[in-house]
């Protein structure tokens, strides 16, 4: 008995010696990893601090200054660039219209000189005071315009904030956001049918034939007619390589719809008419291939919708100037044709709402401007189209 109490205390003690052993072990190795993490943390929060500070030594050297100077002037370079390209536009659209641009033509190459070195401050000077100019030969062309439209009269526009009845009309709309002349032509679906032509029988995407719209009248025996949807014109610098092609979904009078696969998600809206009827869809995508319609014609902005105005205001700048807005709308079965004299995009749009418009629907503008009615331009006759709105006796 003895022997085996002695044996206990031996293996106690040797237990005891063990368990001393692995706890001194674990005490040193978590005290080694706890000074390992203080020191790995210190290290981070010193690795941190180092950084933060090279990143900051960054941003004051000359390197980063140059970068954030270059991002500066390439940003005025796209900007300056936009608007350059839109004021040629326009120059060019006074072009087609007959109109003498040669003070505007010097302003532009002294520009596009400015901008070649580098001179940007100076460059966004002669751009303002060239868009100054550009604004007051529009608004001359405006008056040049109203004066007579075709009917050789300089007699007052008759102050009307009612449409015709049919026919056509001059006449002095007096909207809430102004007075605006306002060139109109009426008539009744259940006497007239309208048709979309077009210079070509099929899709074409560069070099496409265009005419102008006293030979789209002509041709289909029409009363009446006016310029359809946006086309890139030959004397657009950007147009080079699609010249005349336009790419909105469009319905003429053989029944064949024009740029299908590329507007089978379009949210560009439309207008169509069939017998009686005038319709309006939102956005392309929303419309089939019905070929049962008369004619089918896909363009932007979408004015008024169901009496009200759906116009929220855009960045493009021909939309914020003021110009001619042509027009195709409706009220119940009378359908119009027409145009607004001197009035922004937004102008326009209240100015038809004025007039009790249930649906309208802006058409091309600029240099590519006309309106035909009983065997004489009442405007234009601008550029050749590629595609015109008709009204025809049925």
């Amino acid at each position: 008995m003895r022997k085996i109490s002695a044996i206990f205390k031996k293996l106690r003690f040797q237990i005891l010696s063990v368990l001393a052993v692995i706890f001194f072990i674990w005490a040193f190795t978590a005290s080694y990893l706890f000074q390992s993490l203080q020191i790995s943390s210190a290290t981070l929060s010193k690795r941190f601090t180092e950084n933060q500070k090279s990143l900051n030594e960054l941003k004051n050297q000359d390197q980063y200054k140059i970068n954030q100077q270059q991002q500066a002037e390439i940003k005025a370079v796209k900007t300056d660039y936009k608007k350059s390209i839109d004021l040629f536009d326009q120059i060019m659209d006074l072009k087609a219209q007959k109109q003498d641009t040669s003070d505007l033509d010097k302003l532009y190459i002294l520009a596009v000189g400015q901008l070649a070195d580098f001179n940007y401050s100076s460059a966004d000077a002669t751009l303002k005071d060239l868009a100054t100019g550009v604004n007051a030969a529009n608004s001359k062309l405006t008056t040049n315009n109203v004066a007579s439209l075709g009917t050789g009269s300089t007699a007052p526009a008759t102050s009307s904030n009612t449409p015709p009845g049919s026919g056509f009309s001059r006449q002095s709309v007096q909207s809430d956001m102004g007075t605006f002349t306002v060139a109109i032509i009426a008539a009744d679906l259940n006497s007239t049918k309208v048709i979309v032509d077009t210079a070509s029988d099929s899709d074409c995407s560069n070099n496409c034939p265009a005419i102008p719209l006293a030979d789209y009248v002509s041709r289909n025996s029409a009363y009446a007619g006016i310029n359809g949807t946006y086309f890139c014109p030959p004397d657009y610098p950007e147009c080079a390589g699609k010249i005349n092609s336009f790419d909105t979904l469009l319905m003429n009078k053989n029944k064949h719809y024009f740029n299908s696969d590329n507007n089978k998600y379009s949210t560009v809206p439309l207008v169509y008419t069939s017998g009686s009827s005038f319709g309006v869809r939102g956005q392309s995508l929303d419309w089939g291939r019905d070929t049962g319609v008369d004619m089918v014609l896909a363009m932007q902005p979408l004015l008024i919708s169901g009496g009200n105005i759906v116009y929220g205001g855009s960045d493009i700048a021909k939309y914020n100037a003021p110009g001619v807005r042509s027009f195709i709308a409706n009220k119940g079965s009378m359908v119009y044709i027409g145009e607004v004299f001197g009035a922004t995009m937004e102008q326009g749009a209240h100015v038809l709402k004025t007039l009790g418009m249930d649906n309208a629907l802006n058409l091309d503008e600029g240099g590519s401007t006309a309106l035909f009615f009983n065997g004489s331009y009442i405007s234009g006759p601008g550029r050749a189209l590629p595609n015109a709105v008709l009204f025809l006796h049925k």
